[in-house]
């Protein structure tokens, strides 16, 4: 139904729009009693062979909904009544931020993906942390954060300090999104010696807190072999939890979409199934190099319970989903967890 009746529709206004116009009407709905209620009952499902205990947390399920979906926690508690076993919020900056100017976000039907260039914009930690004080449910929350655009990055591990303290009573576990191909320089941030000592900052704040939380790195899929072993070297060195592989790609390779399209289209992190090969190549790659040494959620291109399963039999510990929760619809994280269950009765 969502494919043949309300994608074609949602497909017909812009991206961004229509992103808002269902953030409204899911909070809307879901305020009617007896909503949420049902919401669940057709998209949850309940199932202890599901369950993952990873970086000291337990997940009810393996399926996640990536950062940059809800950017400002405004729907941490609706998006949990669709089946996912967690939410990753953000990216937040410490400053509210407009982002880059619109348009900035274009699909590509061709290939069931997305090129987007928001630019991290989002209303600051501080408005998202007034949300989060109202939860009302238990689902487990993932605090994605980065840097304004106008700070420098030699005075980037100041913003990534003030949203790690602002967030640290609200989140379950942190992601250092130092990978974004849409703020100015950040990519460079993941360079050995930035990125070791911004993550040596975490750990230490972390370290002074009564009880830790799990401190994750999201990386490109653009990284070489050699700037891998780089960061397995660095969460060897630093002892951080796990990594997010991966962001978008500034690549264009291989698309069906035409090149006056593209053009058109300009600069951008690229999600969706182009992302798919190299996203499993990624996480294959630092799994096995490391030899399994520390938890990955892996996210890019997943579009099926097929797609999932590959990730997981690549290394991955979860998995995560945007372009294709668009793209499949409100039913994603069900049917995933349904072939992951499927896959457990084969064995």
């Amino acid at each position: 139904m969502y494919k043949l009746l309300v994608k074609p529709l949602f497909f017909l206004f812009e991206p961004e729009k229509i992103h808002h116009i269902v953030f409204k009407t899911i909070k809307f709905l879901c305020r009617i009693p007896g909503i949420p209620e049902l919401i669940k009952s057709i998209y949850v499902i309940n199932d202890k062979r599901l369950e993952r205990k990873v970086f000291g947390l337990t997940f009810p399920n393996p399926v996640g909904l990536a950062a940059g979906f809800d950017k400002d926690a405004k729907l941490s508690d609706e998006l949990g009544y669709y089946g996912f076993g967690f939410i990753e919020i953000g990216t937040l900056t410490p400053e509210a931020q407009p982002g880059n100017e619109q348009p900035r976000m274009f699909r590509l039907p061709e290939d069931d993906g997305l090129i987007n260039r928001m630019g991290f914009n989002n209303g600051g930690a501080a408005a998202a942390v007034e949300r989060l004080k109202k939860r009302k449910t238990k689902i487990i929350i993932g605090g994605n954060i980065g840097k304004n655009k106008v700070t420098p990055n030699e005075n980037a591990e100041s913003d990534y300090e003030k949203c790690f303290e602002a967030l640290f009573d609200h989140v379950d576990y942190f992601v250092v999104n130092v990978s974004s191909p849409n703020t100015p320089n950040l990519r460079a941030l993941q360079d050995k010696e930035p990125l070791t000592k911004l993550l040596m900052r975490m750990k230490e704040l972390n370290s002074a807190k009564k009880v830790q939380k799990p401190i994750l790195l999201k990386i490109a899929p653009d990284l070489t072999n050699e700037q891998l072993d780089d960061i397995i070297k660095i969460v060897e060195q630093t002892k951080i939890d796990g990594v997010v592989a991966t962001n978008t790609t500034i690549s264009r390779e291989n698309l069906n979409t035409s090149s006056d399209r593209l053009t058109m289209i300009g600069a951008g992190g690229l999600s969706g199934k182009p992302l798919t090969k190299r996203s499993t190549e990624v996480v294959r790659y630092l799994s096995e190099r490391s030899k399994k040494a520390f938890p990955i959620i892996a996210v890019g291109g997943i579009h099926t319970a097929e797609d999932a399963i590959e990730k997981l039999n690549a290394g991955a510990s979860l998995v995560q989903v945007y372009t294709g929760f668009i793209y499949e619809g409100p039913g994603i994280a069900k049917r995933i967890n349904k072939g992951i269950l499927q896959r457990y009765s084969k064995n």
